[in-house]
């Protein structure tokens, strides 16, 4: 297993490095977040895996947060309770100790997302929501014609919905989530309606595979969109994604649940 950073970050990326400004850019939309409450049902207490600074945890429930990051920790805000410095392969809990489970854009950080799986499934009795990107569909968004590096940097990183299926048994079912054209959630395909908003370097740092790239790729990426939303090309590609109000990408909640 690697090594956690300095920060604790458990996973690749570096959050102490890369997380000072994620909270300006990734803010939880009220629409996604209503799939994780579906999928959740009726479980009063949940345990959030990978939870970051508390994005979509759910304010009517009791909530269990782990987060390796102390970067990310600090950045929770005053009303969520502290999350426990843990990582999900080795989680300090008893057995069944949830009624629910759930983590968002977090599996792919896990250094053994089957390890990680067994022990969430283990401290978990009733439903288990892991909010995701699903790395065979991630070449539906037009960034593969910018920025190719970045796109085939996540379809690395991110394990196959099945592979999470596998690993969480019961009754698995995946579920497609539409990505809202002013989603607040600034995950790469939240812009897909607004590509003006990727030119802000902060906009890119809040999307951890663009920490991978070298800053020749930001260059070239900047340069060429910039030049192809002056001159109009990107419109006349793309324009038609502007009027459209979701967009069907890789964003995907693959949900287990023992008792269905």
């Amino acid at each position: 297993m690697s090594q956690r950073r300095a920060d604790g970050s458990a996973g690749d990326a570096d959050y102490g490095a890369i997380g000072g400004v994620y909270t300006d850019y990734r803010k939880p939309d009220p629409r996604i977040g209503q799939y994780l409450l579906d999928a959740l049902g009726d479980a009063r207490t949940v345990l959030n895996v990978g939870a970051g600074a508390g994005a979509y945890e759910p304010e009517d429930r009791e909530v269990t947060a782990v987060e390796p990051s102390a970067s990310m920790r600090a950045q929770r805000p005053a009303g969520l309770p502290p999350a426990v410095d843990a990582v999900a392969e080795k989680l300090p809990f008893p057995d069944r100790a949830f009624e629910g489970a759930m983590s968002t854009f977090s599996v792919h950080q896990w250094n053994n997302l089957w390890a990680g799986l067994k022990e969430v499934r283990r401290v978990t009795r009733g439903p288990v929501a892991i909010l995701t990107c699903d790395p065979a569909l991630l070449r539906r968004f037009w960034l593969l014609d910018y920025a190719p590096e970045v796109i085939e940097t996540e379809a690395r990183r991110y394990p196959s919905v099945d592979d999470i299926a596998d690993g969480l048994g019961g009754h698995t079912s995946v579920i497609g989530v539409p990505i809202p054209s002013d989603c607040t959630d600034g995950f790469n395909e939240a812009y897909y309606a607004r590509p003006e908003r990727l030119l802000d370097p902060g906009a890119r740092l809040s999307c951890s595979a663009w920490s991978f790239v070298d800053d020749r790729v930001h260059h070239r990426f900047a340069a060429e969109l910039q030049h192809d939303l002056d001159d109009g090309t990107w419109d006349r590609r793309y324009g038609k994604l502007r009027e459209q109000p979701s967009f069907d990408g890789s964003l995907v909640l693959v949900v287990s649940d023992p008792a269905a």
